[in-house]
Formats: C-alpha cells, structure tokens, sequence
C-alpha cells in the first residue's frame, strides 16, 4: 500500500496540475496567487510569473495587488510567450488571465501535462456579469478551483460581481476603485437590470 508521503513525493515530481483563483474585482485573487508563489518560493522551487500586456494599471512590469503588494513579472502579448519563457520553471503562475485569448487553455494544459504547478488569477465574470474570456474554459481543465468573493460595496453582502461605475461598453476597461465596485448578487443586478 502506498503512503500519503509517496503519493506528495510523486505529484511534485511528475505530476502537473491547474489552480485556478477567481472571483470578482476586489476579492483578493492577485494576493492569493502571490501567497501561492510564496510558500513554493519557501519550497525553493523554481518558478515564473506572468502577466498580460494589456494590463498595466499598476506597474508595467510587476504583478501588483489594490492592496498595492508587488512581485517581479514578465510581461508577455501573447500566450505562447509563456511556454517559450518557462521551459526551466517548476511553477508557472500567471495573473489576470482573463485578458489572454483562449489559446492560454492549451498553454496552461500542456505546461501541466509537461508537469508543472500552474497557478492563475483572474476574473471569471466581465462587467456585465457574463463569463469572462477563457477563465470558463480554465475552470473545467483545472484540477482546483478558488472562488473567492468580495464585500459588496452597497449592502455589505457577499459580493460576487464586478460592477462598472463609469459608463463604457467596452469589453475591457482597466481599472479600480474609479471604474468599478464590487457588488452582490442583488444590488447587481438592481442596477443592470
């Protein structure tokens, strides 16, 4: 009979999987991707992360929290890039995936199936409260799934949708607390109706 110990030993060390952090604005999503990567750097496990291009709300370069905690990213236009850059990590973490096509399905996939830990972060609802780009489709090839949730801005309820103050019908509006509230399933929806 095997022992949990075994059972550790082999999933470090040929086993690849996909956790997925999600939620809405303001849930913490970034800071628990950033935990993460902090205990396999206590591991002293080799590890990457990344970031969208598009995302430079921050810090052009640093994966960066509301809370305004940072880490040392590379920034990349397209998926691919990150297979190219990670070939040497143990762990691959990448932050705001919704702003990636659904090419980083694949990516993520074959960079676990080439054993690798890889952690993402991002929203799994766009402003309208509709699934947000491939985080859906990352949600069902992963083997974990974090949904974290907010407090609503309005009634002080579990808040788990991003809603956009300023008007705009762009898909993608970057932003914070200027742009956006987190909000409850009903004062969401009092507002989108």
């Amino acid at each position: 009979m095997f022992t949990e110990p075994f059972i550790q030993d082999k999933l470090n060390k040929e086993a690849g999987w996909i956790e997925v952090i999600t939620g809405p604005m303001f849930s913490g999503k970034t800071e628990e991707l950033m935990r993460r990567v902090r205990r396999a750097r206590i591991a002293n496990q080799n590890i990457e992360i990344f970031k969208p291009e598009i995302d430079s709300r921050y810090d052009k370069v640093k994966v960066v929290s509301h809370d305004e905690s940072s880490m040392e990213s590379k920034v990349v236009k397209s998926p691919i890039k990150i297979l190219d850059q990670s070939s040497k990590a143990e762990v691959v973490a990448i932050d705001e995936i919704q702003f990636f096509d659904l090419e980083i399905i694949e990516i993520t996939k074959e960079l676990a199936n080439n054993g690798k830990r890889v952690i993402v972060a991002g929203l799994d609802k766009d402003y309208l409260g509709k699934p947000f780009g491939p985080v859906p489709g990352l949600m069902t090839t992963s083997e974990f799934v974090t949904k974290l949730h907010a407090i609503c801005v309005k009634c002080g309820g579990l808040a788990s949708f991003s809603f956009r103050v300023k008007p705009s019908s762009e898909k993608i509006l970057l932003g914070a607390t200027e742009e956006y509230e987190a909000r409850c399933r009903n004062c969401f929806y009092a507002e989108n109706a």
